[in-house]
């Protein structure tokens, strides 16, 4: 490895530290250890009077001034200042020399008493310190500028995303705003957890690695089992495995966990993401709306501050995740925004000399597309982008949707809801299908009419499970992630995965 000359002279640091005795990085920490903003509390419960804590942290600032040093570190609940200084009440001379040539970046803990500066600042007059890991490379650290109206401005030096996500390590130490993302995240995953188990359902576990992949329109990424002689996919969805549980009679279920799909990456699309599924016996597509739609605003109840009254901002618009959702046909919503009555043009060949009259599409986009599959466009190009506020479209095309039941007298049209919020689709669901025979056919059509990689291959084992009956259901699935993106006001999937998927660094 390479390394800059500011690396060789921690590098050379480091190694005096050792020729002195000090283990640069020790196993284990020496004190009871009180988090900062604890601190923060009991500096100012007790005003001037002393109390002795002890902090640990990563040294973010540092300034000496001859025989004095003041620096702040921060551990994950903020920061606090801390005093050192060559006296009775506070280090020797070597503890000090060592103390003020801290660098920043370096990890230690120190015990002092707590105090309150002039200007009301937490403090901690250092008595006692010790290094708990030593950085060798610097972090780029923003410069804070406070406006005359008391905002706190970052400048910082790390602001490039494609270096940000290849060093999300770097991003987290030096960016609390980042941080603050993958807070909410958390929280965001556990008030889901909470409401649906608050709903009876029952947290389960399905294969990833799968011998047949289903569930959605998308190509898998393959893998081989050396022992069996077996490839094997990863799962791009857990819909049918779920689906098994409610022919078992477990009659709420529900997943949180990954898929990976071998497709295109975009601001809203990466190889491998998380999603939410779950199935319940005796709802409908109805009943699922429903949930839904409680589900949501319980987590913005849950995860929003009350001064934000169940809005967000994403996109430049102002999300009210507290307020009824719009529901809409899909029909009508297309014959709105299109003047295209889609039902009125029964084949691919009428309703693409339609499109492409109208000018709604060019002819490159119509020719060799399935019907389903130029509705599907429709709603991609002119709806979607419009459906700002919480909004649930429903009485989808049965082309495009072969895990749903067909409406009653309506064999054209099936019981499924998209959810969009923030012109972005967010949600996707079902009456369930449950005929055996008609699953079938259904796959076998699929096969056929699908653009190349896209069809769900024929899993007979999910066939034979269907014959033993799987009671009328709803089914739902979710991105987590785009929702994350739409309570943080974040426009990149990217800005809400940890480790977002890069191409490989030249």
């Amino acid at each position: 490895m390479e390394l800059t000359e500011v690396e060789r002279e921690r590098l050379a640091t480091q190694q005096r530290l050792r020729a002195h005795g000090i283990d640069p990085y020790p196993a284990r920490i020496r004190f009871a250890r009180q988090r900062v903003m604890a601190a923060h509390a009991a500096a100012r419960a007790r005003g001037g009077e002393q109390a002795e804590v002890a902090v640990m942290g990563r040294v973010i600032s540092r300034r000496v001034m001859g025989k004095a040093a003041f620096m702040h570190i921060e551990d994950a609940s903020g920061r606090i200042q801390l005093y050192g200084r060559v006296g009775e009440d506070s280090l020797t001379a070597e503890s000090f020399e060592w103390f003020k040539s801290l660098d920043l970046g370096d990890f230690l803990e120190a015990r002092g008493s707590l105090m309150l500066t002039r200007t009301g600042e937490p403090s901690l007059r250092v008595r006692e310190w010790h290094l708990l890991a030593k950085s060798l490379s610097p972090l780029p650290f923003a410069k804070e500028e406070v406006l005359p109206d008391g905002r706190v401005v970052r400048h910082s030096p790390f602001s490039d995303p494609e270096l940000r996500y290849r060093q999300r390590y770097a991003d987290l130490a030096v960016n609390p705003a980042v941080r603050e993302v993958f807070v909410l995240r958390a929280r965001i995953i556990r008030a889901i957890r909470d409401f649906l188990d608050s709903e009876g359902f029952l947290e389960v576990e399905t294969p990833i690695l799968q011998p047949i992949y289903g569930g959605a329109a998308a190509r898998p990424f393959i893998t081989h089992h050396n022992q069996l002689g077996q490839d094997l996919y990863l799962r791009i969805s857990f819909e049918l495995y779920l689906k098994r549980l409610l022919v078992g009679n477990l009659e709420r279920v529900y997943e949180i966990g990954r898929d990976f799909r071998n497709e295109g990456v975009s601001f809203k699309h990466n190889p491998e993401f998380t999603m939410l599924e779950f199935y319940a016996a005796y709802m409908d597509l109805y009943d699922v709306m429903d949930l839904t739609e409680r589900m949501l605003q319980h987590v913005a109840r849950t995860v929003l501050p009350p001064e934000a009254e169940g809005k967000t901002s994403f996109r430049g618009h102002t999300i009210n995740w507290l307020q009824p959702f719009q529901r809409i046909p899909l029909r009508q919503a297309i014959l709105d925004r299109t003047g295209i009555d889609y039902t009125a043009y029964p084949d691919a060949a009428s309703l693409g000399a339609e499109l492409t009259r109208r000018s709604l599409l060019p002819p490159e986009a119509v020719q060799g597309k399935p019907w389903g599959k130029l509705v599907d466009t429709l709603i991609g190009d002119y709806v979607e982008k419009t459906l700002i506020e919480p909004t649930f479209l429903y009485d989808y095309p049965r082309d495009i949707s072969p895990f749903a039941k067909a409406k009653p007298n309506e064999p054209n049209t099936v019981e499924r809801f998209e959810g969009f919020i923030g012109g972005m689709e967010l949600c996707n669901a079902f009456t369930e299908l449950n005929d055996p025979l008609d699953q079938r056919e259904r796959f076998l059509a699929e096969s056929l009419n699908a653009e190349e990689g896209e069809a769900n291959p024929v899993d007979e084992d999910y066939i034979r499970a269907l014959m033993y009956g799987m009671p009328p259901a709803g089914g739902f699935g979710m991105g987590i992630d785009r929702l994350v993106m739409m309570f943080a006001n974040r426009d990149s999937i990217r800005e809400v995965l940890l480790f977002p998927h890069l191409r490989k660094a030249d």
